[in-house]
């Protein structure tokens, strides 16, 4: 996340009207001074999500969800931290001023290529819709078994073979530099600017708010040069490792159910996201990797169903995908489409009954493994069976959850009709050791300071405002003195002083400290239901850090030798003392 000057984000705090947002999301009705709805967080059939008018905290009164416009993007939207932040300040037209030194590069603002990224997104769908040109891709696209009100629903365009964006974008006061940095335009051979797209249709990939980040464009004509589909560049908001197709639609059901549905293709994804399958994401122009899997994991991803083609490169990519997964401890079904079939052709042609019935019925992905690799094996020879019996042991070693690899293992053996301890079924699994490349050698520092004390203030962040009890406890047992890191101890004193909300934090810490602070306390997650016990935990904890290191300094200073014999008296009846007394948290 970049970091953003305090005043910028306070014209954020200022400018975020909370109804406004979240009307965006769920209906609600006024009541007098109050606006009521059916709480998102939980089922109910009476209204008791409420919003006082030109309060910046919403709060349920059935199951005690509360917080603030980031809190909301975070829990129901599935964002990120740094997308609630940038995605609050482009509805309501903040610029956001990158301070020295923060991450962001030179350059327009992310919200500047977004706005010009908009306008395209807008161009290219008036094309589709509205010029004869238009209308041949519209035509390919109505053969396709896509209706007006598909093409519509996700914004699909059209880029004309001679362009015109340009143009309409120097009318809205755009320069070809913004355009060229949202990887609208690029450099021509003979110098000059040409536009990227060219006779193709389009399809917006948008961030966590719904905001496009960049196109995937689709040839629709034989003759038209290069493959079938060409993407945005790399820019500073389209990440192709990172980025994954669908998932605007879909990120809040797979965080809700932790599961998703990934497959190969933008139309196969759309398709099956407009059919009801809106958990459906698809790699954006590369191999599926380790960044794509972060970004489901991150949503806590825990079964993942492969829907690629039946061809041998869709059952290829289908076993590398499943690996990486389940690398992951990711529980891994393959879907099985008859000869020729893709998502977007089976969907046509049987509907998502049928669908949803192959899904149900989904080859569990140790199973697929052996027949999709087993295929060319002798099974009838005892050399060739032993070497890709072994060959797939190693592979599920290579796996991170040791449960997981054991019960694999004991699969493998029944599936392949082997003696389970020749597989070694009961060996003590290997540590799985990674060596992460950096720029500078030696080991990850951790520091146990920072992990106390993040997570006390977790939990004041989480449960302070609905629970003002967990305020008194913590003034009353903990002094900011006692906090060791320096952040924290003045996001401490910050929030005791009556700053609660992420935004009104963000711009009273210290930059840059104090939003990788945030960040990381916005990420940790806790069970709320258990909020009481885990708080005194973690402030006992603190307590007992401090307790603890006490009694070393004065069992340090007594073992010197540097006291007079009455000072190092006083050291020993301090010291026994503190240790006949260790703390407890009052209240």
């Amino acid at each position: 996340m970049p970091l953003y000057s305090k005043e910028s984000l306070e014209k954020l705090r200022e400018k975020v009207d909370l109804v406004d947002l979240l009307s965006s999301h769920i209906e609600f009705k006024k009541a007098g001074a109050s606006y009521k709805a059916l709480c998102p967080f939980h089922d109910e059939k009476t209204p008791s999500f409420m919003i006082q008018k030109g309060d910046t905290h919403y709060h349920c009164f059935g199951c005690g969800a509360h917080g603030d416009a980031v809190t909301f993007l975070l829990q129901h939207q599935r964002m990120s931290f740094g997308e609630a932040v940038e995605s609050l300040a482009q509805r309501f037209h903040v610029h956001l001023e990158v301070v020295e030194g923060g991450s962001e590069r030179k350059g327009p603002a992310r919200a500047a290529l977004k706005e010009a990224l908009e306008l395209a997104v807008q161009f290219y769908h008036f094309c589709l819709l509205h010029t004869p040109e238009g209308h041949q891709a519209l035509h390919y696209l109505y053969d396709r078994g896509i209706d007006l009100d598909f093409i519509r629903h996700f914004r699909i365009g059209y880029a004309p073979k001679n362009g015109g964006l340009r143009a309409v974008l120097h009318g809205k006061f755009i320069s070809d530099e913004m355009m060229l940095e949202a990887g609208l335009l690029a450099e021509g051979k003979n110098g000059g600017y040409k536009e990227f797209f060219h006779e193709r249709i389009t399809f917006p990939i948008c961030d966590g708010g719904g905001a496009p980040i960049g196109f995937s464009a689709r040839l629709f004509k034989k003759e038209t040069f290069g493959g079938k589909y060409v993407n945005t560049p790399e820019t500073p908001l389209f990440k192709k490792s990172r980025i994954l197709f669908g998932l605007h639609h879909s990120r809040r059901r797979i965080a809700k159910e932790q599961k998703a549905l990934i497959v190969e293709g933008q139309i196969d994804a759309l398709r099956l996201i407009y059919s009801g399958f809106n958990m459906t994401v698809a790699s954006q122009g590369t191999a599926f990797g380790e960044g794509h899997a972060k970004e489901l994991l991150n949503l806590g991803l825990k079964k993942a169903y492969l829907a690629f083609d039946s061809d041998g490169a869709g059952q290829e990519a289908a076993v590398k995908v499943g690996d990486l997964l389940l690398r992951h401890g990711v529980e891994v079904y393959i879907v099985q489409l008859p000869p020729g079939n893709d998502p977007d052709s089976f969907l046509l042609n049987q509907g998502a009954s049928a669908f949803e019935k192959r899904m149900e019925e989904g080859e569990d992905y140790l199973q697929f493994l052996i027949r999709h690799l087993g295929k060319p094996v002798n099974w009838d020879a005892p050399a060739a069976k032993a070497s890709f019996v072994a060959d797939l042991a190693r592979k599920i070693r290579s796996w991170e959850q040791p449960l997981l690899v054991h019960e694999s293992l004991k699969r493998l053996a029944q599936l392949t009709q082997t003696p389970e301890h020749l597989i070694g079924v009961d060996q003590e699994p290997m540590p799985n050791i990674y060596i992460k490349k950096s720029g500078v050698a030696g080991p990850q520092t951790i520091d146990p300071d920072r992990i106390l004390e993040t997570d006390l203030l977790k939990w004041l962040l989480e449960m302070g405002v609905t629970h003002p009890h967990f305020v008194t406890l913590a003034r009353d047992n903990l002094h900011a003195d006692m906090l060791k890191i320096p952040i924290c101890r003045q996001f401490y004193e910050v929030y005791l002083a009556g700053t609660c909300d992420p935004i009104g934090l963000l711009a009273e810490l210290e930059e840059g400290a104090g939003q990788e602070l945030l960040t990381e306390l916005m990420q940790k997650r806790v069970n709320r239901e258990k909020g009481e016990e885990q708080f005194r935990t973690a402030l006992l904890q603190v307590l007992k850090r401090n307790w603890m290191l006490l009694l070393e300094e004065i069992k340090i200073k007594l073992q010197s030798g540097n006291s007079s014999e009455e000072e190092a008296l006083l050291l020993a009846k301090r010291f026994a003392e503190l240790r006949n007394a260790p703390p407890v948290v009052r209240g």
